[in-house]
């Protein structure tokens, strides 16, 4: 596929805000990555780094393994990430602090809308595809109602398989990878990591997010190629269970304390606006996730006029 630079800049910008939808616990790139349109080529181009890759360096140079891992695809986009978590990185974690029920519904609309979106692209539905979109809904919501762990592992083997199992998520729509992080109880320790600069267990965390990265993108490239609708039904019904995880409105249970010694929410209960504690901002509220709504769909239609 020939590509102009136009191109690259958008699939940069793609980046951007599959990173900006990472940074925020509960909101995952993949789903960003699903609606606008890149999530197969992601798939096909992450699965395409393998062994053999290593051979064609050698025998063919750089330039024909680069074209085959679809090297310029994979660094616009993996650029775009990284500007984004650089630079929208503090901006969201103070919107967070600040405006969580505003932030959280222009989500809620996004999410929501890629609901619909991706239900469509289901080309033939029948009782397998309604059931295992029930079955995504019932085990994402459950997801979402779990408990996070109390206790700290900081064994290398847990935060090994701890980074495979939130890449996983991170490419996955729905859940994001920082959610099971927190599930796991694993979010503490590769966060103090980072802060302290422990390069080893950042090391280990990579290899394990390298693992399940390559292992998971064959698995669901694989499912797409030979049961395209039955896949997209459980993608369909796995955003909708997380929905729970970034309604607007939530009642904290129980708080931590995070890195930085703050007491933050630990566990949180989906409650109506008219019993939520403070404002509910209702009006600006429902504006914004009609925003994020609508933003998903005018991506539709200009993916539509492109077509």
């Amino acid at each position: 596929m020939k590509r102009s630079i136009k191109d690259y800049v958008i699939i940069g910008l793609k980046g951007m805000a599959m990173g900006a939808a990472d940074v925020v616990p509960g909101v995952s790139g993949g789903t960003i990555a699903f609606i606008s349109g890149i999530y197969e080529e992601l798939l096909q181009s992450i699965s395409s780094v393998n062994l053999g890759v290593l051979k064609t360096l050698k025998n063919d140079g750089l330039a024909t393994a680069w074209k085959q891992v679809n090297g310029n695809f994979l660094a616009a986009l993996l650029l775009g990430v990284a500007i984004s978590v650089a630079s929208l990185a503090k901006l969201i974690s103070w919107l967070l602090e600040a405006h969580p029920v505003l932030l959280w519904s222009f989500f809620f609309g996004l999410v929501l809308a890629s609901v619909l979106y991706i239900g469509k692209q289901i080309e033939r539905w029948n009782v397998a595809s309604v059931v295992l979109m029930l079955v995504g809904a019932v085990l994402a919501y459950y997801i979402t109602t779990l408990n996070p762990m109390v206790s700290e592992n900081s064994s290398p083997l847990f935060l090994f398989l701890a980074g495979a199992l939130a890449i996983c998520a991170m490419i996955l729509p729905g859940i994001s990878g920082s959610f099971i992080l927190v599930l796991l109880g694993a979010y503490k320790a590769i966060l103090a990591a980072v802060n302290q600069r422990d390069l080893f267990t950042i090391a280990v965390v990579g290899l394990g997010a390298i693992v399940g990265l390559l292992s998971f993108s064959r698995i669901l490239k694989w499912l797409f190629a030979h049961y395209k609708n039955y896949t997209l039904a459980v993608l369909t019904g796995f955003i909708l269970g997380s929905l729970n995880k970034i309604w607007p409105w939530k009642k904290v249970l129980t708080y931590r304390t995070n890195s930085h010694g703050e007491q933050v929410p630990f566990n949180e209960l989906s409650i109506s606006p008219f019993s939520f504690e403070g404002d509910p901002q209702l009006f600006a509220a429902i504006g914004l996730a009609v925003v994020g709504f609508g933003l998903i769909l005018l991506l539709e239609k200009l993916a539509v006029e492109k077509s």
